[in-house]
């Protein structure tokens, strides 16, 4: 499984690393309000897109599962007193228990 993961890291980065080295030329990249136009490589602003998109979508994702996280944290608590109440039954049973009877005749 190991020897996959780099397998499937190298090939990634040779595949970025061709595709960098291709696409090298200078773009003009302006952002409408604003009156300043940055000159990047290619490359970098494609890169950059993917990057964030991908940050974009990682937090969408953490945002839309605080619901499943409270649940889990909620049950975790509920969980948690539950054991504390059996460990309490528990205790107080084995105080008030006879003690065990061996089942061996008194000797006499």
């Amino acid at each position: 499984m190991r020897m996959l993961y780099w397998v499937t890291t190298a090939v990634i980065a040779v595949i970025l690393a061709l595709f960098a080295v291709s696409n090298r030329e200078a773009v003009a990249v302006g952002f409408w309000p604003m009156p300043y136009l940055l000159e990047l490589p290619l490359y970098l602003i494609i890169l950059l897109a993917v990057l964030l998109g991908f940050v974009l979508g990682e937090f969408a994702a953490w945002v839309s599962a605080r619901h499943w996280r409270r649940e889990v944290r909620r049950r975790g608590r509920r969980i948690d007193a539950l054991e504390r109440e059996l460990a309490a039954t528990q205790s107080r049973l084995q105080e008030s228990a006879p003690a065990p009877r061996t089942g061996l005749p008194a000797r006499g």
